[in-house]
């Protein structure tokens, strides 16, 4: 390549241009050693008309860029001001460069024929003052959407007392939430006894308002089932079993007697219902469906008798199982759920009821960091049923599951989580009319695709009692269609109608 007549002594400035850079920032070195002394010039038209391009320009357009590493003032406060090779540089850029341009003209012209080296040298900093600004919005925004949703839920959300529960049982029965030991002084005060019978109060715990929606009871007219509908109030099963008399405390600390007090203890959900002629506020149920890990949430209730009180936290896991609750999956969470929270609502940002609290994971009595709660859809579905039936109608097929884990699935020679193994069929049940056999996968329920024995066991219960319902099921390499006649839950075996085989068809298509 040939070099300019004064290509020399440029590159003898730029050598030591070079030395002095790197000794005083190494970091730079291996950037300074790809641009700096290593460079050099031939004739390149374009820059000052006469077909050649300045030697001192370039060096000039080469220190500019250095300048944009991100050591401030390179130019004119480390090399201009701290050594007088930097004003000799500088000096001698200037008398090569053209009358018509200057050495920042030419600079900039120089960094826009070489855009990807401008943009990898930009400095990034840690904490620009648009960045600040932006975190202050977003967590002011969080706060707003907090209080929003606390304001919206809030006036929804009351405690309940029980009296009189587990009289004529042992004192170590732990099914009803006790009174949380601490100080007594705190939140209202209710009577230690009822007015009326003398129960003591036995039980503390909280609920939400709530509008189930119910349908009329078949040969009942609508107009009759709403004169006594009043309002009801959603709630765990502990908070009220066994007690001889329950009273409702709304946030203005009118106290209210429930009339109707029915409960699931399988599901841990329980409803109330109070007549009156006040207003009440209602909550908004949402859908948990929707609800994923990582979502922010909040728990309202009365913990130690603190009405109205809210914590903040996410969902951490879902489909968890407890023994207490033994039919349906629950949420977990970590916003602070404490003894008397039980039966209060958890509600999403937009104000909604997407859970019921009802347990927590404990060593001491107290919260640590690990809560559980009700789905609202499945405590929804729950609440109906004991509002209008007094007791949860469940459908049942008649079989055993198990899941298709890992290990499971390699046993028998299955992809992973293909569907649901049956692993037994009980004799007589809906499922042997059905035509189902032991080891058997079901892969779809009414349409719903099921890779979980929970997933499959809700679907299946909240079917009504003697509906006839289609299973897509998985056997010796084919896919077959099903149909079973739902028995109820009490007796698998009361099955009406269904036939011995059931339908078989291949699933090709379909």
């Amino acid at each position: 390549m040939r070099l300019h007549s004064h290509s020399l002594p440029i590159r003898l400035v730029s050598q030591a241009c070079g030395s002095v850079l790197r000794g005083m920032f190494p970091s730079q070195i291996s950037w300074f050693r790809a641009t700096g002394p290593s460079v050099r010039f031939t004739r390149r038209p374009g820059l000052n008309g006469e077909g050649r391009q300045s030697h001192g320009l370039r060096l000039a357009a080469i220190l500019g860029l250095v300048s944009l590493t991100g050591q401030s003032g390179m130019l004119g406060g480390v090399l201009g001001e701290q050594t007088a090779m930097g004003q000799a540089i500088i000096t001698l850029a200037e008398q090569e460069t053209a009358p018509a341009e200057s050495a920042a003209d030419v600079s900039k012209a120089a960094m826009a024929q070489e855009p990807v080296q401008e943009q990898a040298l930009k400095p990034v900093k840690a904490s620009e003052p648009n960045e600040k600004v932006s975190v202050q919005s977003d967590a002011r925004a969080l706060s707003r959407a907090f209080r929003q949703a606390a304001r919206a839920a809030t006036p929804s959300v009351v405690t309940v007392y029980s009296y009189g529960q587990n009289l004529d049982k042992p004192a170590d029965n732990d099914d009803a939430e006790e009174i949380p030991p601490g100080d007594e002084t705190l939140g209202p005060t209710p009577p230690p006894k009822s007015e009326d019978d003398g129960f003591p109060l036995t039980g503390l715990g909280s609920g939400v308002i709530v509008n189930l929606q119910i349908e009329p009871i078949a040969g009942e007219s609508k107009e009759a089932d709403n004169a006594v509908a009043g309002y009801w109030v959603m709630t765990n099963n502990h908070v009220i079993n066994d007690a001889r008399r329950v009273v409702v405390q709304l946030p203005d600390e009118t106290e209210l007697v429930a009339t109707v007090v029915h409960g699931d203890p399988d599901s841990d959900i329980a409803v109330l219902r109070l007549e009156t002629d006040l207003t009440l506020d209602v909550a908004t149920l949402g859908d948990s469906d929707r609800l994923e890990i990582g979502d922010w949430v909040l728990a309202i209730g009365s913990p130690f008798k603190l009405e109205a009180t809210v914590s903040a936290g996410i969902i951490s896991a879902k489909n968890r199982a407890l023994d207490r609750v033994r039919r349906g999956r629950l949420l977990q969470t970590d916003a602070a759920i404490n003894p008397g929270n039980s039966g209060g609502p958890l509600i999403d940002l937009e104000g909604e009821v997407i859970a019921i609290s009802t347990a927590i994971a404990t060593r001491n009595g107290g919260y640590q960091g690990i809560g559980f709660a009700v789905p609202v859809n499945q405590a929804r579905w729950i609440a109906r049923e004991l509002a209008q039936f007094e007791r949860v109608r469940r459908a049942a097929m008649g079989i055993r599951l198990a899941e298709l884990n890992p290990k499971n699935a390699k046993k028998l020679s299955l992809p992973t989580y293909l569907g649901v193994l049956v692993y037994q069929v009980i004799d007589d049940s809906a499922a042997q009319r059905a035509g189902l056999q032991n080891m058997d996968v079901i892969l779809e329920f009414a349409g719903q695709r099921v890779r979980k024995p929970g997933a499959l066991q809700e679907a299946v219960e909240r079917q009504p009692v003697g509906s006839t319902q289609q299973i897509k099921i998985y056997r010796a390499g084919e896919e077959l269609i099903k149909e079973i006649v739902l028995a109820p839950l009490e007796d698998p075996t009361a099955v009406e109608g269904g036939s011995e085989e059931g339908s078989e068809e291949e699933a090709a298509g379909k």
